[in-house]
């Protein structure tokens, strides 16, 4: 990387190797700095055009002109009311752009931003595959283990709910080395008060 850097970098070495392609650059560099091109390109317009029609003493149209002569005959009178109702104009075609502005803005930015939320929430929401797997193995290996430890005939299919929660968490308390609870705070369904 250093060396590429330097190499980049090393001008002179450059026009010592090849200084055909060096000449060739400074030449293409001033033709664009003096306007060569543009200088060229209007000759050429000016030859086949013809000359251009020289600019009219007076640019506004006669309504315009009627309309300047009503306001007065004092030439910075017309001109304040000229820049102060050009002024509003500007103020108000200012506040239009902006609204346009403003409605281009929402139609594309609207559709990026709900597509960036959407990928953020699948990225946030999904799970890491190898986690994911291993926590339904888990799951798996213990739901194996209580089917195999469960009682089997008559007597579990008629047991409620709460004594097979109670049966489950004496067996977890067992495994793990844990007394058994004890008292019917462990086995009692929430009230929801």
């Amino acid at each position: 990387m250093e060396a590429s850097v330097r190499e980049a970098v090393d001008i002179p070495a450059k026009v010592r190797r090849s200084p055909g392609k060096a000449a060739a650059v400074v030449g293409v560099l001033a033709l664009l700095v003096l306007r060569i091109p543009q200088r060229l390109f209007g000759i050429g317009r000016r030859t086949v055009r013809g000359k251009a029609a020289p600019m009219p003493k007076r640019m506004l149209p006669d309504e315009v002109e009627k309309t300047l002569r009503k306001l007065g005959d004092d030439g910075d009178k017309v001109a304040v009311v000229l820049e102060r109702d050009f002024a509003q104009y500007v103020k108000k075609a200012s506040k239009d752009r902006a609204a346009l502005r403003n409605v281009l803005l929402l139609s594309v930015a609207r559709p990026l931003l709900t597509r960036a939320a959407r990928a953020a929430g699948d990225a946030m929401f999904t799970p890491d595959s190898e986690s994911f797997m291993a926590r339904l193995a888990k799951i798996r290996e213990r739901a194996g283990q209580e089917g195999a430890g469960a009682p089997e005939g008559d007597e579990s299919a008629d047991a409620s709910a709460q004594d097979r929660m109670s049966a489950v968490r004496k067996e977890e308390a067992v495994r793990d080395g844990a007394a058994t609870p004890s008292g019917p705070a462990d086995e009692t369904a929430p009230t929801g008060i």
